[in-house]
């Protein structure tokens, strides 16, 4: 895991809080912490997996055109 980790500068504590949240968000952690937080049964882990996979490949595709 990663530190994170956010500057304040002339306490300006909300924009540090919006860059933080925003860093959180494009970690992941928001979703694995979501993903933590209840059971996930193995054929739902499955098919969420093979949803990530086709939309990394999507992504990844529209990129070489």
């Amino acid at each position: 895991m990663k530190e994170i980790q956010v500057k304040v500068f002339d306490n300006d504590l909300e924009k540090a809080m919006r860059i933080l949240k925003k860093k959180i968000q494009n970690d992941g952690l928001f979703k694995r912490l979501k993903l933590k937080k209840s059971y996930e049964k193995p054929s739902e882990h499955k098919r969420r997996k093979q949803r990530e996979a086709s939309r990394r490949r999507r992504i990844t595709a529209s990129r070489y055109r």
